[in-house]
């Protein structure tokens, strides 16, 4: 009984290990999206350019039209393996 007990209690530490560790790295999986090099599309698949420089924050800094613009982090994600953003490219241009 006391062993049984023992390895529930172990299971239920794991789990609610893992379910920290997968809150507190929120943030760190959509800065780990862009990385220096990297091509950024549209929301509609046009090609915006590539990644100048990744933010503490995660975001993909990139050189559009003259203009350094930080696209957020939380509009990023991985679309077939291609860094994409949420934004259009008229939104992105007015991102400062």
């Amino acid at each position: 009984m006391k062993k049984s007990l023992l390895v529930v209690l172990a299971c239920a530490l794991v789990t609610v290990t893992a379910a920290a560790q997968d809150l507190s790295t929120g943030g760190e999986a959509a800065s780990a999206l862009a990385a220096k090099g990297k091509m950024v599309l549209a929301s509609n698949g046009a090609r915006l350019g590539v990644v100048y420089r990744v933010g503490s924050d995660g975001s993909a800094q990139m050189i559009l039209e003259g203009r350094v613009v930080a696209i957020p982090a939380s509009t990023l994600s991985s679309v077939d393996g291609r860094l994409t953003t949420s934004l259009s490219k008229s939104e992105v241009l007015a991102l400062r």
